[in-house]
């Protein structure tokens, strides 16, 4: 992997590449492994409309999905390699391919976002001397040096952009990065999308009746994928250990596949007498709707979350929350303002702040929910999202006497 193939020269790479500053749009490539969903293709697709509409030209490079339509609809570009692939000889390949796309779209910024595709466009971006930046999404598996050197690629970028200051802090502590290499900028939430004022009552009640749930019962909901770190387990023996008759108890997540976990799961609600209390949902298409016929919000992973989009997109829409007390929860959360931080794997934490966050007044729900947006709005809408890492592509062109 350190050894990079021997194909067009830098000088040949670059030679017919504009220097002076204004002389074209610059343009911005982000390479990803898809663009199907989750927290890093939406941040991408966000990105690219943004640079579209600072006068930049945005391409992506991935091997496509739904999300595909989102970038047309921005004024992006998008270029479809076999960039989810970790094989070593499709990652060789793809220098190849991503240094010609380089060369030929006159690329000033790659922008590599997951570490298999990094690993091309790191050579790639060297060989034709162009800046090359790295978003630190997740604290990725680093038990054993392999797996360290792997993702040590998210760290060789001229800057290292982290999405909370606990990834932050794990790229200093764990890889070594310099401080002045890297960029705190969280996660950004669609404030307009996640807007109770949005989020009409005909989208709630007809989720609710979807989920055939009961009139005027108090709703609490956990939702993200199904897997065991997510917390689930955690979740149903706080339930049990609540014992809140009248309260209605939502597990709302796709398995991805883990079709035993959720099985596991139901088999552990049945045998704790507790069909008809909580509720394995399926993928929900309507999130907003779905927090908002939700009373409390609970991320309960047992592993630090990187951010928490969850703990934001709720709290964006005036939920309280309860999370766990690590990782980027610690940022997002105002304990006891905006939500409450209970301990990793403890139920028994769990249980009893769910009974004093469902046993709050109307007044202090109000208070909270005030409180929870406009935390969100001043701090983790996507508008200041995309501001930081513009400004971080802006860093990089005028070490390079050009300009977005």
């Amino acid at each position: 992997m350190d050894i990079e193939p021997d194909h067009t020269s830098t000088e040949e790479a670059t030679e017919d590449r504009p220097s002076a500053a204004g002389a074209r749009p610059p343009t911005v490539l982000q390479v990803l492994p898809e663009l199907i969903t989750g927290g890093v293709e939406r941040g991408t697709v966000d990105i690219a409309e943004a640079v579209v509409a600072a006068g930049g030209r945005a391409i992506v490079a991935s091997e496509g999905g739904p999300m595909e339509v989102e970038l047309t609809r921005a004024g992006a570009e998008h270029i479809t390699l076999p960039l989810a692939s970790k094989n070593p000889f499709v990652i060789y390949k793809n220098i190849g391919r991503l240094a010609k796309l380089i060369t030929a779209e006159q690329v000033d910024v790659v922008h590599a976002r997951s570490r298999a595709p990094a690993w091309s466009a790191w050579y790639a971006a060297k060989r034709s001397k162009c800046a090359f930046i790295t978003t630190f999404h997740g604290t990725y598996g680093h038990g054993a040096w392999f797996k360290r050197w792997y993702n040590s690629i998210m760290t060789r970028g001229d800057r290292v952009i982290a999405i909370s200051d606990f990834i932050g802090g794990h790229a200093r502590k764990i890889y070594g990065v310099e401080t002045a290499r890297i960029r705190i900028v969280h996660r950004g939430i669609d404030v307009v999308k996640y807007d109770p004022a949005n989020i009409s009552a005909e989208r709630v009640i007809n989720l609710a009746k979807k989920w055939r749930l009961p009139d005027g019962q108090p709703v609490v909901m956990l939702p993200g994928r199904l897997t065991r770190w997510k917390g689930q387990s955690v979740f149903i023996e706080a339930v049990r250990q609540l014992n809140r008759p009248g309260v209605q108890f939502l597990i709302v997540g796709s398995d991805q596949g883990r079709a035993e976990y959720r099985l596991e799961l139901e088999r552990r609600i049945e045998n704790q007498g507790m069909t008809g209390i909580i509720h394995a949902i399926d993928h929900c298409e309507d999130m907003p709707a779905a927090y908002m016929l939700t009373d409390v919000v609970v991320s309960a992973s047992t592993e630090p979350e990187a951010f928490g989009r969850i703990i934001a997109e709720a709290q964006s829409l005036g939920r309280p929350v309860i999370a766990t007390d690590h990782g980027g929860a610690r940022e997002i959360v105002i304990e006891g303002e905006t939500g409450w931080l209970t301990k990793p794997g403890d139920a028994g934490s769990l249980a009893k702040i769910l009974a004093g966050a469902l046993d709050q007044s109307k007044d202090q729900r109000r208070a909270f929910a005030e409180r929870a947006r406009a935390n969100i709005c001043d701090k983790y809408s996507k508008e200041r999202m995309c501001d930081a890492t513009l400004e971080i592509y802006e860093e990089v062109l005028a070490e390079r006497g050009r300009t977005l």
